[in-house]
């Protein structure tokens, strides 16, 4: 195809007719199967389907190279934050333990939605390389949980974090979050968060423990008939039982809602 038929990222433009399907897109013309399929549509495809097509493939093209660019400043980003002269650092950061944990941090980039995870992301990485407090195992677990939970969720965390010990009402109070309805879709999904986290280990009642951090049972208390029952169940913006992280959940803070310093500033360029 002549050069007058393609665009600036090698699509062919509207009206270049069936040499779509013989060239598509310079990016796929190393995969096999895509160039089967474009060569099988060529004698279906009519030039306005052609032209679809294209804007399909720009847009996917774009949002690859977005990924790409994303995943190149947090690496970027990492080695800013890490002393490279340290050999135990340079030793870790070389490990194949560690590049066990890049991998599995970038192989669902996609699930990373917001510019929020993808900082935890690079504190998750930045102190794993510098610090030994977690297991890999156990940093791993982290990355699935940036990959599980919402920005809702750590803000959440962020929150109980903060204040050491909180209720509910408290924390949605704090964070800001309007009045609603206790029968309302907010009320389900902020109950649902926070069930999400207490099965996830993260976060948990308050509770004593003993010289050995064994829980102990809170005392049974007998209710009195005082003539009127309150027969509400309990709100999910409870005021009355706090909650705490676990040690597990503090660990996760420590790791990716702590941000280490840059050592390295980097200013863009500007043409």
């Amino acid at each position: 195809m002549e050069d007058a038929d393609v665009d600036d990222k090698g699509l062919p433009k509207a009206g270049a007719g069936k040499k779509i399907a013989r060239v598509g897109l310079n990016v796929a013309s190393s995969i096999p199967f895509v160039g089967g399929i474009l060569s099988a549509a060529a004698g279906a495809w009519s030039e306005a389907e052609q032209d679809a097509v294209n804007k399909v493939f720009q847009q996917w093209i774009q949002m690859l190279e977005d990924e790409l660019r994303d995943k190149a400043q947090t690496i970027v980003e990492i080695m800013a934050r890490v002393d490279i002269q340290d050999e135990r650092i340079k030793a870790r950061i070389e490990s194949d333990e560690y590049q066990a944990l890049l991998k599995k941090a970038f192989h669902s980039w996609a699930k990373i939605d917001s510019e929020a995870k993808r900082q935890k992301i690079r504190n998750l990485l930045s102190n794993t390389a510098v610090t030994s407090v977690s297991s890999d195992d156990v940093v791993k677990l982290f990355i699935d949980w940036l990959n599980t939970y919402s920005d809702f969720h750590f803000e959440v965390i962020g929150e109980i974090y903060r204040s050491g010990q909180i209720t509910r009402g408290e924390i949605w109070r704090n964070l800001g979050r309007p009045d609603v309805r206790e029968d309302s879709a907010d009320a389900d999904l902020y109950k649902l968060l926070i069930s999400d986290l207490s099965i996830g280990r993260i976060i948990r009642q308050e509770r004593q423990t003993d010289y050995y951090g064994n829980f102990v049972k809170k005392p049974t208390t007998k209710k009195r008939n005082v003539g009127v029952r309150d027969n509400k169940m309990k709100s999910a913006f409870d005021d009355e039982d706090y909650y705490v992280l676990t040690d597990l959940g503090q660990q996760f803070v420590h790791y990716a809602m702590n941000e280490l310093v840059p050592r390295i500033e980097f200013k863009e360029e500007v043409a």
